[in-house]
């Protein structure tokens, strides 16, 4: 059987599960369902509870993911948003999101990761003839980004965390919050 060699691990994994925050209730239960289950020989059912227990993970590192949104700047206002649950249409992954305003300027920071469609961008930027086709090419703080036609930035962090920065504001403000994102550290993510 394909799990079998598992199976020792299962007690401490549960355990270690169970000794998770409250936040992860949904998560233990999940996985305990799907041993139940595993254990009476319903794979499907084990199946279902497994990929769901995989989903609340995901939201778990997407909220994690949110805290490299940079702080607004002085007179500026800052709302998160909660679009990272519809990741899964597109290939599922993480997303945190805000938008920045200030009177009628706005800006966007979307941060995308470990995503299909970003894992597919990430050929064009390793590539700097497709790279030009987008836009404008530029170093920011020895980031590779491209800036659209339409004053989008763009940027691929170590290949899989996808930084899009758009809205009404001029380019070099959102330069300025492109450069306020802790890329070292959103590495690491």
């Amino acid at each position: 059987m394909l799990f079998r060699p598992f199976k020792p691990l299962l007690p401490a994994l549960v355990a270690g599960l169970l000794a998770m925050p409250a936040m992860a209730d949904d998560f233990t239960e999940s996985v305990e369902m799907a041993l139940d289950a595993y254990a009476a020989g319903d794979i499907k059912t084990a199946k279902e509870e497994i990929d769901f227990a995989a989903q609340i993970l995901s939201q778990m590192k997407a909220e994690g993911l949110k805290a490299f949104l940079p702080q607004p700047f002085d007179g500026w206002e800052h709302k998160d948003d909660d679009d990272g649950d519809a990741m899964a249409a597109f290939g599922g992954g993480q997303m945190a999101k805000a938008v920045y305003r200030d009177g009628d300027d706005d800006v966007e920071i979307q941060l995308m990761a470990d995503n299909q469609m970003v894992t597919a961008l990430g050929t064009m930027f390793r590539n700097s003839a497709l790279m030009a086709s987008m836009g404008r090419v530029k170093r920011i703080n020895h980031q590779k980004v491209v800036i659209t036609n339409d004053g989008e930035i763009q940027n691929l962090v170590d290949g899989r965390i996808m930084i899009q920065i758009s809205g009404s504001a001029s380019v070099d403000v959102k330069e300025e919050y492109f450069k306020a994102i802790d890329i070292k550290a959103l590495e690491e993510f």
